[in-house]
């Protein structure tokens, strides 16, 4: 796996999910999301993150030949690492972006679940499909999800384990956009790159807003945001921000995240 910024998009990066043939995500690959995530988290020259797959496949799930032999003391002492691994996305304080060609399924639509956008190729076909193996979503799947596409259709999702096609995907707000298998790269590029030059401080405060918010009910949702909104008078992008309007009008102010 790498984490590397793109020369035409400065201030993007790149994680590559790179194990072949189906890019099966072992404990080894889950590790090392959560140490490219940690890695994307802290460097300022990050601005935004894209996770890709390849031209062919996401990722097909975990690698169930690792977990076939496994126990119920062995996984039950794993289980969180397995949710922070395929979750790790999650928790980069930074606009992320899911670009899937081909399959993701399982701990592989997981990866893409823990994404602030998703956006996949016309050929993608997407699911939970553990219930075939006689389990059920085991790295944020069922909490993410629900979430995303509301209870009933996570539910028919994980109750029968079948392949969402990238049209019904589109429809129920499991992606976002939906292009040819060729464009997704680039389209979820272009997604990240408008971040390149934003204000990283108050993006990462909207995102945590959203996210904590979403976790508790609507009267302490709206003291989180005020919370981080009032926060972000100490930074010097709101000076640069709000002076630059009152300059110049809106849209020119250049934020250095601070």
């Amino acid at each position: 796996m790498t984490l590397e910024i793109n020369e035409d998009h400065p201030g993007v990066a790149t994680i590559a999910l790179s194990r072949p043939p189906m890019n099966a995500l072992n404990r080894q690959v889950q590790t090392e999301l959560l140490e490219v995530a940690r890695e994307a988290s802290i460097r300022d020259d990050i601005k935004a993150v894209v996770v890709y797959g390849g031209p062919k496949v996401f990722a097909a799930g975990a690698d169930i030949k690792e977990m076939n032999t496994m126990t119920f003391v062995e996984m039950n002492k794993i289980a969180g690492e397995l949710q922070a691994g395929l979750g790790a996305l999650a928790s980069i304080p930074k606009p992320t972006v899911a670009a899937v060609t081909g399959y993701a399924l399982g701990g592989g639509l997981e990866v893409a679940l823990a994404a602030d956008r998703r956006i996949c190729g016309d050929n993608a076909k997407l699911g939970v499909p553990e219930v075939l193996l006689g389990v059920i979503p085991g790295g944020g799947g069922t909490q993410r999800l629900a979430r995303l596409v509301g209870p009933a259709k996570a539910k028919d999702m994980i109750f029968t384990g079948r392949h969402v096609k990238a049209d019904e995907a589109l429809r129920i707000g499991l992606v976002d956009e939906v292009v040819a298998p060729d464009e997704v790269y680039n389209a979820a590029l272009r997604w990240a790159a408008q971040f390149a030059t934003a204000a990283s401080v108050a993006l990462a405060a909207g995102k945590a807003a959203v996210d904590e918010g979403l976790d508790t009910d609507l009267s302490t949702g709206l003291k989180i945001e005020k919370q981080y909104f009032a926060s972000l008078f100490a930074t010097e992008d709101r000076a640069t921000g709000m002076r630059s309007f009152v300059e110049s009008g809106p849209g020119k102010a250049v934020f250095e995240g601070k």
